[in-house]
């Protein structure tokens, strides 16, 4: 944990959401940049959060000035229940008034070394940098049971050290191919906010805030943003293994 870590911990994953969700409002509403940066990630905790986005600020929150991207996605089509892009699309998207240049997806139908390569370029294309690298105003991450994040999976920690901004990566499990950010480019965010919870990543979160040695196999353990800050918002019951 370095200075720029903070901890917050909630009763239930529907606090979670509402917390970042307050957070999301309340930096859009501060920043006076003309556009804002974000890259979500899919999973059910981002899903209660789009909801809550949508029921509390859907006339609140400046739409047209934010800019949204992924920091992985799955290499299916956007009409797939596995993708990303649809899940966002279906409870966020479709229900606010957001230009659709704004929507910046992740084409997981198209051949993946070349998606990546097209989507890093985009990336560089609309983002400012920092060291030659994209620098994101937000980026919110999610947590496998496994300690990967994004599509950095235990078996390829060597995507946190890419030098390209996007890769393909493989679930371990399924072989299932998948274009991911790199560990450089989130490390770069000027902001990262990790939600994460449930009983089942309690052991993960115990040793990444406690266990240094057994959290140096996790990719999450590398996410040490340099001119940042990070964020974790977990909820009561992936706390409970924290001594």
């Amino acid at each position: 944990m370095t200075a720029s870590t903070e901890v917050k911990i909630f009763a239930k994953p529907k606090k979670v959401a509402k917390r970042v969700a307050k957070q999301i409002f309340k930096m859009t509403q501060r920043s006076s940049q003309p556009r804002f940066n974000i890259a979500l990630s899919g999973g059910s905790t981002p899903k209660k959060l789009f909801k809550i986005l949508v029921e509390k600020h859907k006339d609140t929150i400046p739409w047209e000035r934010l800019h949204f991207w992924w920091g992985d996605e799955r290499c299916v089509s956007p009409d797939d229940e596995e993708s990303n892009f649809k899940m966002t699309n279906d409870i966020l998207f479709s229900q606010i008034d957001i230009p659709q240049e704004n929507i910046h997806r992740i084409k997981g139908e198209n051949n993946p070394e070349e998606e990546a390569k097209r989507y890093s370029e985009e990336i560089s294309e609309n983002l400012n940098l920092r060291d030659g690298i994209p620098v994101f105003d937000l980026i919110i991450l999610g947590m496998g049971d496994d300690g990967h994040t994004a599509s950095i999976f235990p078996n390829q920690l060597n995507l946190l050290e890419k030098e390209q901004i996007c890769a393909v990566a493989e679930h371990p499990e399924t072989g299932q191919q998948r274009i991911t950010l790199t560990g450089k480019v989130i490390n770069n965010a000027n902001r990262i906010f990790f939600l994460v919870t449930g009983e089942n990543k309690a052991q993960r979160i115990a040793e990444i805030m406690n266990d240094e040695e057994e959290a140096k196999l996790l990719p999450v353990y590398y996410i040490t943003p340099e001119n940042g800050k990070l964020i974790w918002y977990i909820d009561e019951a992936a706390s409970s293994k924290i001594a």
